[in-house]
């Protein structure tokens, strides 16, 4: 087949856009339909390298000075009063984070994590979902995302909050509101711990709960026929892993901290930070897709030092024993554990001897999930006010993360109102993290 010079159409072209002419498109409408064309995502299969996440939270915008990214050269007005350990890599942690620094060889420090919000809310989204906020869409969490992606794994919840969900961005966004996380309703840590509505109520034996289900299912099948919103498709859901869970001895076992081993509580502590690790652990050992949790509160605006030592000790002794359990149990390289706050704190020491909110650089700690060992990602300058290498954004993190768990960051989702959104804009993957 012949083509004239200079023309890219050939006489088939020619005749294809003749035909389209008969049909009511003009040449330009062709042009446009050959370029939509053009632009249709073909995804590649990407192996996943992590099973499961573990995103420890600490709310409030935690400092990096006072943990991951100590600047002992610089003043003091700078370095804060804290001093450093050195970890069994040969860097220099905070000397709040003894123990951690035993493990740091099993870590992946990015001290050069930075975006522009310095309001709790907005750093809060970007951490949670990868994306800066807009007045126009409701943006889905990880833990939504990955459940939309993978679903329910051995009859449980794909994910999970410990013990709540921890804000408004840890939901759905635009998702259906059945990719919602799980949540316990209760502490671990707490006394006479129990999960709400994990087991069957009181004077309801076994066949009553088989005859309500029936019962349920035809009530929702009615609905459903009548209602094709997301809400009763989503309720429908919501019962259908109820049922999973209290009628599952296994699924109800993955939530029973009290069947770990005294010893193994002790090591983690017997307080907050360690039984939500422990029972972090548990769940995604069970098949937990993801789970989120929080420790403490960081909006160390005054006293920052007491502040730390208050604080920090029980989240190093759970955090050390978090990534050496999962060791042991033989699942470190299939958990991508993640520690994140939602931005650091100013380079110098404020009048009130606390710091303030500062997006512009701060660390986030990692481990497992196929990423390297005892390496440091970039660099913040000496005072920590900027990054001096390799900078990282919300959306790079989040691509890195999604592309361990298998998932293509730039895959489009279907928003309201038949809008394909990327899960992840303009992110790239980390490629100097991966193991």
């Amino acid at each position: 087949m012949t083509k004239c010079k200079g023309n890219p159409l050939s006489r088939r072209n020619f005749l294809t856009v003749g035909a389209a002419a008969g049909l009511g498109l003009s040449m330009s409408d062709m042009f446009r339909l050959q370029q939509a064309q053009a632009e249709i995502k073909e995804y590649d299969f990407i192996e996943a390298k992590a099973k499961s996440v573990i995103h420890i939270y600490l709310p409030g915008g935690a400092a990096q000075q006072e943990l991951w990214d100590p600047k002992p050269y610089s003043p003091i007005e700078y370095r804060g009063e804290m001093k450093t350990v050195k970890t069994n890599t040969g860097e220099y942690f905070s000397e709040s984070l003894p123990k951690t620094a035993g493990i740091a060889d099993k870590l992946c420090v990015i001290r050069s994590m930075t975006h522009g919000e310095a309001a709790h809310e907005r750093g809060t989204h970007n951490m949670f979902t990868g994306y800066r906020p807009s007045p126009a869409l409701k943006f889905p969490s990880f833990g939504a995302v990955i459940s939309h992606e993978y679903g329910p794994r051995k009859n449980l919840p794909p994910y999970v909050c410990v013990p709540n969900v921890p804000n408004e961005y840890a939901g759905t966004g635009y998702l259906s509101s059945s990719f919602a996380p799980f949540s316990l309703g209760a502490d671990p840590a707490s006394g006479g711990f129990k999960v709400r509505d994990l087991s069957l109520p009181g004077g309801v034996d076994e066949s009553r709960f088989y005859r309500r289900r029936s019962a349920l299912e035809a009530v929702n099948s009615y609905f459903a026929q009548k209602n094709q919103s997301d809400q009763v498709a989503a309720m429908d859901t919501f019962y259908e892993r109820a049922y999973s869970l209290v009628s599952s001895p296994e699924a109800r076992e993955a939530f029973n901290i009290d069947a770990e081993d005294a010893k193994l509580r002790d090591e983690y502590g017997r307080n907050t930070a360690g039984q939500r690790m422990l029972m972090a652990r548990r769940l995604v050992q069970s098949g937990v897709r993801m789970v989120t949790l929080t420790y403490g509160g960081w909006d160390m605006h005054n006293q920052i030092t007491n502040s730390i030592k208050r604080q920090v000790p029980e989240f190093d002794q759970a955090f050390s024993t978090l990534i050496r359990d999962l060791e042991r149990q033989g699942i470190l390289d299939e958990t991508l554990v993640m520690v994140s706050s939602e931005f650091g704190r100013t380079p110098k020491i404020n009048k009130d001897a606390g710091r303030d909110h500062w997006p512009k650089v701060f660390s986030v700690a990692l481990a497992g999930g196929g990423l390297k060992k005892g390496y440091i990602h970039g660099a913040s300058n000496a005072t920590s006010s900027e990054p001096e290498l390799d900078p990282v954004g919300p959306e790079d993190l989040a691509t890195t993360m999604y592309h361990q768990l298998g998932i293509v960051a730039d895959k489009e989702l279907m928003a309201p109102g038949d809008r394909p959104i990327e899960i992840v804009d303009g992110g790239k993957v980390i490629k100097e993290l991966l193991a």
